[in-house]
């Protein structure tokens, strides 16, 4: 069995609590819940014939005064950095945590999340998705979108 040690970054509110709640117990809840710190939890993912641990860091959100103290960066082979597609401020933070993350794991995976597509109409989805970045992916907590193929995109990233 393979292990991989992951982070989920980003802004405070954007969703990486819901995304791996979502992820590892199939389960959403409206109520908001700040993280202090981090909740670490695990989920393995059979992969290709691969059987891997992964390590999922949820970690407190950052702020332009508050960053994310390195020493949860270690170790790391792979992030889901997530944005909050109704919140422009967090979408655009994302690139200066993929930056401060690559300088301290340059050899890791990536993958982005722009989370609450859920809050879109059709029209704002078909216009985002047409100016997504390829690594990125719309997804959804709470209506279960793209959630599995977030994690599993950036397990076979890390496994390549």
């Amino acid at each position: 069995m393979i292990r991989k040690k992951i982070l989920l970054i980003g802004d405070f509110g954007v969703g990486k609590t819901s995304l791996i709640r979502r992820y590892v117990d199939d389960t959403f809840d409206d109520s908001y819940l700040t993280t202090i710190g981090v909740k670490i939890s695990k989920k393995l993912l059979e992969l290709d014939g691969t059987t891997c641990e992964l390590l999922i860091w949820d970690i407190e959100g950052a702020t332009p005064i508050k960053h994310i103290p390195e020493s949860y960066f270690k170790g790391a082979a792979g992030a889901i950095f997530v944005g909050d597609v109704d919140r422009n401020e967090t979408l655009e933070n994302v690139n200066s945590h993929i930056d401060r993350f690559l300088s301290l794991n340059p050899d890791a995976s990536y993958v982005i999340a722009w989370n609450k597509a859920d809050l879109l109409s059709d029209e704002q989805r078909r216009e985002i998705e047409s100016f997504l970045p390829a690594q990125a992916l719309l997804t959804s907590a709470k209506d279960d979108q793209n959630v599995s193929e977030l994690f599993t995109t950036l397990t076979r990233e890390m496994l390549a």
